[in-house]
């Protein structure tokens, strides 16, 4: 996907409203608290383009083989370099679903990972580690909010959503993890918790 096709996408589509928004919080809620499921595995290569993976390379040194993480310039970091806390992100299926019943649209989010797994704090705490396949993920303390493109392609009430203290509750606009072993990820595969890291 390209930022052509992403402006034809976003032109043409209907954004939802904060009260459809919440009206899928119930089944959001129902997200398994372990044993989740990866569906879609996303790299985005360049600015502006998404390429919807049938395998991921994860590794701690790029993240996502192949995505521009590595190449990204964080505040939060002395010497402007990537910030090693936010390799990936992690949204919910249940979520992006609410957000864009159209599953094309999912990777414009830009998140790596889409899966069906209860992203809340309260079930994944940072420190907690993700088997996924065949890496281990561990859930960093960045906080996950959405930007000006989330608007533009999924309406200033999704963004008022994610950010709503219920959305942020929820972790609506998803987590960030990081690589702690390297290995394949697939879509289908499944995401058990291995430990919860107390300091």
């Amino acid at each position: 996907m390209d930022m052509a096709q992403e402006s034809a996408q976003t032109a043409q589509v209907a954004h939802r409203t904060m009260d459809e928004l919440r009206a899928s919080v119930g089944t959001i809620r129902q997200a398994p608290s372990d044993n989740g499921t990866v569906a879609l595995v996303v790299r985005r290569p360049d600015k502006n383009q998404r390429e919807v993976l049938d395998e991921g390379h994860f590794d701690q040194a790029e993240g996502l083989a192949g995505d521009t993480w590595r190449l990204r310039q964080s505040s939060f970091t002395p010497d402007g370099a990537p910030h090693p806390d936010t390799q990936l992100t992690v949204m919910g299926v249940r979520a992006i679903g609410a957000i864009s019943p159209d599953e094309t649209r999912w990777p414009l989010a830009g998140d790596q990972l889409f899966v069906d797994l209860d992203l809340t704090y309260a079930n994944l705490p940072p420190g907690t580690r993700l088997q996924i396949g065949e890496a281990v993920l561990e859930v960093t303390e960045q906080l996950h909010t959405g930007c000006g493109k989330f608007v533009e392609r999924f309406g200033l009430d999704a963004m008022k959503w994610v950010n709503s203290p219920e959305g942020r509750e929820l972790n609506l606009r998803g987590i960030y993890a990081k690589v702690v072993t390297p290995g394949r990820i697939r879509p289908g595969d499944t995401i058990t918790k291995v430990a919860a890291l107390v300091p």
